[in-house]
């Protein structure tokens, strides 16, 4: 396995959220669901971990875990803009590698976070995700799951919440079961950026695709830049997005040893 360049990486905690409000400060076994996030960026080698807040009661659960806080205004777009302005704010040099991990990942694998920098320094596109295989129709039928194709490269030909690629022939027959020899892959919010490209990402206007799957990494597509797409080496436990991931998170961590 190559070696892992240096990295930093960056989380964005915003405090409000529609679907679970206060998401940063959720308790999961006793510890606030950002906390658990800075820690799995520390625990993945990175040179430096910035947490960009919002609000001060976020700031103030970090405080003593071993990562710079940043305070950010409140009313970005998205997690990338508000990271643009901690790119500014620290004066990262063009070519670094920053890491977004999303502030409601409490349970990302090192390895991962290691794999998505180590595909941006191996490749020469601005821009890096993971990806894992499809494990079955349901999922890969569901809108909620974001599914992407890749170029024999390595690199994104397109994400879409739709089922993709189509399998005509199967599917025509049969669509219940997965048909064998076809890549379908589901995408893991991720993301991987040199900081140079992150004040450009931001100020990309917004594009009709983006806005019709309401996914952001389209924008990036759309204006002509590469995205650089590795297999996870290691799976990637859902997300924390409302109270039922909450719950199924908690009785997730009853069974770790």
């Amino acid at each position: 396995m190559p070696a892992v360049p240096p990295f930093i990486v960056a989380i964005p905690a915003r405090y409000g959220s529609t679907r679970l409000p206060a998401k940063p400060l959720r308790r999961l076994g006793g510890v606030p669901m950002v906390v658990r996030v800075a820690q799995r960026a520390l625990q993945a080698g990175a040179g430096q971990v910035v947490v960009a807040v919002d609000d001060a009661r976020v700031a103030e659960a970090l405080v003593g875990q071993g990562v710079d806080i940043c305070m950010t205004r409140a009313d970005h777009a998205s997690g990338s803009d508000r990271l643009a302005e901690v790119a500014g704010h620290y004066g990262w040099p063009d070519e670094a590698i920053v890491v977004n991990l999303q502030g409601d990942e409490p349970f990302a694998p090192a390895a991962g976070i290691r794999e998505v920098a180590r595909a941006l320094a191996e490749d020469a596109a601005p821009m890096a995700t993971l990806a894992t295989p499809i494990a079955d129709a349901h999922e890969l039928f569901d809108p909620n799951v974001v599914k992407l194709v890749r170029g024999a490269d390595g690199r994104a030909l397109y994400f879409s919440r739709a089922p993709l690629p189509w399998a005509r022939d199967a599917f025509a027959a049969n669509r219940e079961a997965l048909p064998d020899g076809v890549p379908f892959l589901r995408h893991i919010g991720i993301y991987a950026y040199r900081a140079g490209f992150l004040n450009r990402y931001t100020g990309l206007s917004r594009t009709p695709l983006e806005q019709a799957e309401s996914l952001e990494q389209l924008r990036v597509l759309e204006h002509g830049f590469p995205i650089a797409v590795r297999l996870t080496p290691e799976p990637f436990p859902p997300g924390i997005d409302t109270e039922a991931d909450v719950e199924r998170a908690e009785r997730w961590l009853a069974g770790q040893p």
